[in-house]
């Protein structure tokens, strides 16, 4: 079967991988020249810890007084935008301690069945992902912030996740880096982290090896259909026949399932990266600082902090007077780094595809035979890129699914 997957993207190419080494005949398309997109600059965290989703209780709120804040972690740029304000309302109404009972499990199932996925797959491809299983610290310096945090570390426990809370004194024994003015943190020890430009060229070139086809520097403009089957992708520069087609186009899938008449709410969240050199001096532990969100990250090339979450639109300009706060933050937890400010051009900006759920699509079209949609992962779309890559298999062979995935439907 020739399956076209639009989208070079971490989902994209872990569909890729299992599909082939199932035999299928895949060709990978997308709009870039497959070098830098949303999978390349993010923290690299594989985090079964992460199973509240985005749309969680006391987020609107908290988002509206953010909102006043230039240096706050969101930011929603004022614009004429139908697409926006019905992605909001759904936003709003999913923000609901109910909704969030209801979604934890199928996150826990879905990031468990993920990082053991990873982890073999690193193994099987000669570690090229950089996996590191140390977890990761969640910290804090607010009486606040350690109540919300404690109720996700018992949260956690109910699903067998190990999720001990710290005092600053134990976290500064594992983490001598920490500032001794942080009040404790949550460890998650199943939490790994990854090397995110390791990870996606090393899927890139064990795609090739299987004999996967890439396609780059293609824009989708349209799909041929026959009755309720597509039977080819329309670019800018030629025509991708094929059997059957994954639509894993990342912050651009609302566009791509319209051409296809398929409702798929996503709006494309900013976050601003900066990567810096470490011979020495670097941290031992991936962490959140919970307060500020952000994340850094300990890598083969240095270290990593990120954070924000901006919603304007499809565009990559990068606002420096928003990544200043990201820095000051990592600073303020681990004062002995003294990472500098840094200038525009030094400063990575990524496009993060979220649901108004806080839950992926993957499943098959509600209207098509053969078009099955993978996306939708905001902020953790390298944790379950390897588990959603295996579901896209499963869906397309039409084998009974590893995890139930009715919470991910596409109509939903």
């Amino acid at each position: 079967m020739k399956t076209v997957i639009v989208g070079a993207g971490v989902i994209g190419l872990m569909s890729a991988y299992y599909l082939r080494r199932a035999g299928f005949d895949v060709i990978v398309a997308d709009r870039t020249d497959g070098t830098d997109n949303c999978s390349f600059g993010n923290a690299g965290y594989i985090s079964p810890s992460h199973i509240i989703p985005l749309s969680s209780p006391g987020i609107v709120a908290q988002g509206l007084k953010w909102l006043l804040s230039a240096s706050s972690p969101f930011y929603i740029k004022p614009r004429l935008s139908g697409s926006l304000v019905k992605w909001g309302w759904k936003f709003y109404k999913n923000a609901t301690e109910e909704k969030v009972n209801q979604s934890a499990p199928h996150l826990y199932n879905i990031s468990m069945l993920s990082r053991q996925l990873t982890v073999q797959m690193d193994r099987d491809l000669r570690h090229g992902f950089g996996l590191q299983t140390k977890g990761c610290f969640m910290l804090y310096k607010t009486q606040k912030t350690a109540k919300a945090e404690a109720q996700l570390s018992e949260m956690a426990k109910k699903f067998g996740l190990e999720a001990p809370i710290l005092t600053a004194g134990e976290i500064r024994s594992m983490e001598p880096a920490v500032s001794s003015e942080i009040l404790g943190g949550v460890y998650f020890p199943d939490d790994c982290h990854i090397n995110p430009p390791g990870m996606m060229a090393t899927m890139q070139s064990a795609c090739r090896e299987l004999g996967v086809e890439f396609k780059y520097g293609l824009e989708v403009k349209g799909f041929e259909t026959h009755s309720s089957k597509v039977t080819g992708v329309i670019t800018d520069k030629e025509l991708l026949s094929c059997d059957h087609l994954v639509l894993a186009g990342g912050s651009w899938l609302e566009s791509l399932g319209a051409k296809l008449g398929i409702v798929l709410p996503v709006q494309p969240g900013k976050g601003y990266s900066v990567t810096y050199n470490m011979e020495t001096n670097n941290i031992r532990y991936p962490a959140i600082i919970v307060d500020e969100r952000v994340a850094i990250t300990p890598m083969p090339e240095g270290l990593r902090v990120g954070g924000t979450m901006e919603l304007s639109g499809h565009n990559f300009g990068i606002n420096i007077n928003r990544v200043f706060p990201i820095i000051r933050a990592a600073n303020s937890y681990y004062p002995g780094l003294n990472l500098e400010m840094p200038r525009k051009e030094q400063v990575w900006a990524g496009l993060r595809p979220c649901s108004p759920d806080g839950l992926p699509y993957i499943g098959p079209s509600p209207s098509h035979q053969n078009v099955t949609v993978a996306g939708g992962h905001a902020m953790v779309g390298i944790s379950l890129a390897a588990a959603t890559g295996y579901l896209v298999r499963q869906i397309i062979m039409g084998e009974k699914t590893e995890i139930p995935i009715e919470a991910f439907r596409v109509e939903r």
